[in-house]
């Protein structure tokens, strides 16, 4: 199976281009679009993201992960093997929570090149080869080389910000829902919210927390828009009030 996770929208060309090359070097290979609107450039939402939505996904499973503002520059490319789940993108801190989470990793660089790769759209000509030979079973050793380690590396702590909104205004924090206790109060924008186990428990329009399906906090509202109600954007600040990690920032 390959998972697609990418900042490339729904608009343009851009994942209709990578998934026709997906489809010629691996053909019959499943290809799940999991998310295609990670926030535009955000390298650290897209690893808080890709963490939490590929904590359940099966061993073997490819991960083409590309969030890249960086492409054609000095970054590298690489795969790495995190817990059986090999996951393939730039070396810009993107791939660096499943790894730094993970028991078990590995990591290689890439050193192959196609000769007609163009400079500014890896995730088709670069990233989107190496990830199919994988999922076919064809790992390709002679175009990779280990190495021992990701260059860039985010902290894998709680990230105590919004980095993800969803089409219902629902606001997705970088923490994970063991962090904060049922029952505590989250605020944002200077607003206490209160804690609800899910949305039926909260009044219609009220605006609260919970812990979502992906496992991270998340700011809602009853039948309405969270992100509208309290005018939330991604990078806004959430606090646990009145917990030992308020300080969080």
């Amino acid at each position: 199976m390959l998972v697609l996770i990418t900042d490339y929208g729904w608009h343009d060309p851009y994942v209709g281009q990578m998934k026709a090359l997906l489809a010629g070097l691996a053909p019959g290979t499943t290809v799940i679009d999991l998310l295609h609107t990670v926030p535009d450039f955000n390298a650290h939402a897209g690893a808080h993201l890709l963490a939490a939505l590929c904590r359940d996904l099966p061993a073997g499973t490819v991960v083409l992960a590309v969030v890249d503002p960086g492409v054609g520059g000095p970054r590298e490319a690489v795969v790495v093997e995190a817990d059986g789940r090999y996951y393939v993108g730039p070396d810009n801190g993107l791939l660096s929570l499943v790894a730094g989470r993970a028991q078990i990793t590995r990591t290689w660089r890439i050193h192959w090149r196609a000769d007609n790769c163009s400079d500014s759209f890896h995730g088709r000509d670069l990233f989107a080869p190496i990830a199919a030979w994988i999922a076919t079973g064809n790992f390709p050793d002679d175009k990779l080389t280990p190495v021992d380690g990701l260059q860039v590396r985010f902290d894998t702590a709680e990230l105590p910000r919004i980095l993800y909104i969803d089409h219902y205004g629902n606001a997705w924090s970088g923490i994970r829902g063991g962090v904060a206790e049922a029952g505590a109060n989250i605020e944002v924008k200077g607003q206490i919210l209160p804690w609800r186990r899910v949305f039926i428990e909260a009044g219609k329009g009220e605006a609260f927390w919970h812990v979502n399906s992906s496992g991270l906090v998340e700011i809602a509202v009853n039948r309405g828009s969270a992100a509208e109600k309290l005018g939330l954007k991604v990078g806004d600040l959430v606090r646990l009030s009145g917990s030992p990690d308020s300080q969080l920032h």
